[in-house]
This record gives C-alpha cells, structure tokens and sequence, in this order.
C-alpha cells in the first residue's frame, strides 16, 4: 500500500488557476502531504498552540477584516509570527487584495502567496475534495475494473483465466472499459474505494492471441471511463468439482480491500458459460441489493410460506379424516 503520497502546490495552483502573488524560495518543489487546511484567525492573535504548519493557509473576508482594525506594526508581527512556521503556502480568498505587511514578510521568509476569486468556503472545499482524492492511500491490483449498467465491477482471478475476454465481450454489448490488467485502487473515504488505470495502461487491453489494443480508438470514447467506484468484486476461479459453490445467494459475501468491504461473489468458469451475461446479471443483481431488494432473500420467504401451508392444509386433512373415522365408528355402533 503506498501512502506516502504528496501533491505539488504548483498543481493546485494550476487546477483551481489561482494567481501567485508571490513565488516562496521553494515553489516549483513545494507539497502538500496532508488533506486539512488551516484559517489562521487563531494564530493572529497569537495562540500556535497544535498549529500544523504543514497545512495550507486561507485567509478570508473575516481575516482580513480582523486585521483592518490592527494597525501597521501589529500587521507585520502576525503576518511575521505566521511565516516564520514553514507553512506551504497562504491563500487569499475572494481576490481580496494584500495587505503590504504580508507581502513584506512573505518575501522575508520566502513563502508563497497566492489568490483565489472562489470564497474561502468554496476553496477550502475543493481543495479538501481534490487533496482527499490524491493522498488518499493506494494499491495495486492485478485484474479488470469495468463499468457495467453503473455498476463498478473488479474482476479478479488468475492469469490467462479470462479477464480481459470477458472485458472485451463487456465492451461490445455496450459497457464501459476503466482498466485492464493493473487496477489503482484508493480509498477516498471511511467506506469508498475508487479505481482507475495507470496512465500508461489508460484505455488499453491486452488479449492473447491478438495482442495490445486501444479500446477507445477501436470502440470509440462511450467506451472508456476515467475512473469509478468500486461497488462489486467478481472473483473467476476454475470449475472444481465437488467444490460447494454458492447456488442461492442468502448471504452476502464481502472482501476487504484497505479495510473497506466490497460485496463480492466467486464465478467458476466452465466451457460454455457466457460470463458476460452472467456479469451483467451479478451487476444489477448488485444494484437491487442496495437499493434494498433481495430475490433470494424474497425466494426464501415464500417457500417457507410455501411449505408452512403445506403443514397446515395436512394437518386439517388428517382432522377431517379423524372426523370422517369418529363418525363412522358412532354409525357402526348404532
């Protein structure tokens, strides 16, 4: 698993096309290694108190606003107190302009500053939203990340067990190819697991026999996506008989990847089989379990409701043929 991961706060500038006020000493290498971010109305007044300067720093409206009442002096002490922590960069919200005492200490120090017109609830938003998505701890997995009816599907099994056949046989009835071969994974919250391909391997797949190809140049870009949440795994593994495979489906199976658990069902694969179809099925299958319908669950109710009246209509036929012997035997005896 690989967390230590980092993002450049070039990269953000970019992404959200912020303005650099001023370039710190460090920012073509500067990063962040962190999701949280920090106003820093606190430190102005000089509580540093379980301050972490590894955050990225936002003053906003009421900041700025805040400092206004200070005068000159007591400006360059808190902007000075602030840049002395090697924080990776300060941010202002709302295109607000900056005070000459930031910029002064700013260039003192060598710290970046930056400008954004978004409000610091927008910013510190994206922001926290896009930092959760690329620090988020990651794997990778040998197997195939398909989009089927919505549906995240990671198909897994050993090699040359037919994975990307199936993929491809996906593809062609209309669904859509996320990554082949090597799937990253990232958690991205508590219970949300998201994959995608590497950049290397985006869009292609490799099929024995034929070799390497582009599916979105082969099949058009419908038949492509970036990424997608992982909603349910399909383990393919070889027809074993006298192997116990699941035939009703009563309860859910799960499979725990970075300490989320992902429903799965295990496939065997026997000549003959259309697993495309069979996929297709496990797929919506999945949706009605979350959407709170379970046919086997269903199945199960009804025949027990089934055979519970089978007990009661035998049991009120053995009372009638009671019935039906007492009165013979009362004719009899008169």
């Amino acid at each position: 698993m690989n967390t230590d991961r980092s993002v450049k706060v070039k990269d953000i500038v970019e992404k959200f096309q912020m303005e650099v006020l001023y370039p710190g000493a460090d920012f073509e290498t500067e990063t962040l290694t962190i999701t949280d971010v920090n106003r820093p109305g606190l430190q102005f007044v000089g509580f540093f108190d379980y301050f972490d300067p590894r955050r990225l720093q936002i003053i906003g409206k009421a900041e700025t606003m805040f400092l206004k009442s200070f005068s000159s002096a007591e400006r360059r002490k808190c902007f000075e107190d602030l840049f002395k922590y090697e924080i990776p960069a300060l941010v202002i919200s709302r295109k607000l302009d900056v005070f000459p005492e930031c910029m002064e200490m700013a260039q003192k120090y060598g710290r970046t500053l930056l400008r954004t017109e978004h409000t610091s609830v927008e910013f510190t938003s994206m922001t926290i939203d896009f930092l959760n998505h690329e620090l988020a701890p990651m794997i990778t997995r040998h197997g195939v990340l398909m989009d089927v009816y919505g549906e995240g599907v990671l198909i897994l099994g050993d090699s040359g067990i037919g994975k990307s056949e199936t993929a491809i046989e996906l593809v062609k009835r209309g669904h859509r190819l996320i990554a082949d071969d090597a799937v990253e994974i990232k958690k991205v919250s508590p219970h949300e697991l998201v994959g995608s391909a590497p950049p290397v391997l985006k869009h292609y797949i490799e099929l024995r026999g034929i070799g390497v190809i582009n599916v979105a140049k082969l099949f058009g870009m419908g038949a492509v996506k970036e990424s997608s949440n992982i909603d349910l795994i399909i383990n393919m593994v070889p027809w074993r008989d006298g192997e116990a495979y699941d035939r009703l489906g009563m309860e859910t199976q799960y499979t725990e990847i970075l300490d989320v658990k992902v429903p799965s069902i295990t496939v065997p694969i026997t000549p003959g089989r259309n697993l495309a179809v069979i996929f297709e099925v496990a797929a919506m299958n999945n949706r009605q379990k979350r959407m709170g319908y379970n046919a086997a669950q269903e199945f199960a109710k009804q025949l027990d409701a089934h055979f519970e009246q089978m007990m009661l209509n035998s049991q009120l036929d053995a009372a009638d043929d009671y019935d039906e012997y007492e009165s013979l035997n009362a004719d009899e005896e008169d």
